[in-house]
């Protein structure tokens, strides 16, 4: 059911998403850093502000998301890939990004495989396939710390501009923003502007998973 406060919530878990809040969301699709909060929902005598259509399209476009994502926010459980997604305290399996780069710990699709995963409790949504690493060390910085968790989702679709994990053939494990993908390339953009852009062949790449919330 399309209602005032499933609408707003949707908002909320859009900018969850993609580790915003909620009036960072609203900077970054160029509307005021106010728009979004939880004074504008409803008016002076209390009836329900509803969000403008023009402000869903630009938050969408800016997170290039789509209405289709946005709108399985709006109902309390939806199908990704055929899992069910949960809006309750999440338990997810956890590794930590040095063992991910050993083998075992993942099938050749990128979902979670094998004995030595740990099992955390995080206030996100998350799919049956969802998992977590803990960035260790500082090479994730400005944008994720030592310590941070990152829930990955190796079903979601993964389009320009997203965070995502990225494991090579060669055993390597990065976050990176993705800028570039086809039938033979894949070119990364580095979370830290220090370090260069990376570009695999595809055959380099042993899979690539969306990051969809972040611990921050």
């Amino acid at each position: 059911m399309l209602s005032h406060e499933r609408v707003w919530a949707a908002i909320d878990a859009l900018a969850e998403r993609y580790s915003l809040s909620a009036s960072g969301l609203a900077k970054k699709a160029g509307l005021d850093s106010t728009a979004f909060n939880k004074s504008k929902r409803q008016s002076v005598d209390g009836r329900p502000r509803w969000p403008s259509t023009e402000s869903l399209a630009k938050i969408i476009e800016a997170t290039n998301s789509s209405l289709e994502e946005f709108l399985g926010f709006v109902e309390p459980v939806r199908t990704v890939n055929k899992a069910k997604v949960r809006e309750r305290a999440a338990g997810v399996p956890l590794l930590g990004f040095a063992q991910a780069g050993a083998g075992g710990f993942f099938d050749d699709a990128g979902f979670p495989a094998g004995q030595g995963w740990d099992l955390i409790e995080l206030p996100a949504r998350a799919t049956e396939s969802s998992y977590a690493l803990e960035v260790q060390g500082d090479s994730m910085l400005p944008l994720y710390r030592n310590g941070d968790v990152l829930i990955v989702e190796p079903g979601a679709i993964v389009r320009k501009g997203d965070r995502v994990v990225v494991k090579t053939i060669s055993g390597e494990v990065m976050a990176k923003v993705l800028e570039r993908q086809t039938q033979g390339i894949i070119e990364l953009v580095s979370l830290n502007p220090e370090h260069p852009i990376r570009r695999f062949q595809t055959h380099e790449v042993e899979w690539v998973a969306r990051i969809v919330w972040a611990s921050q």
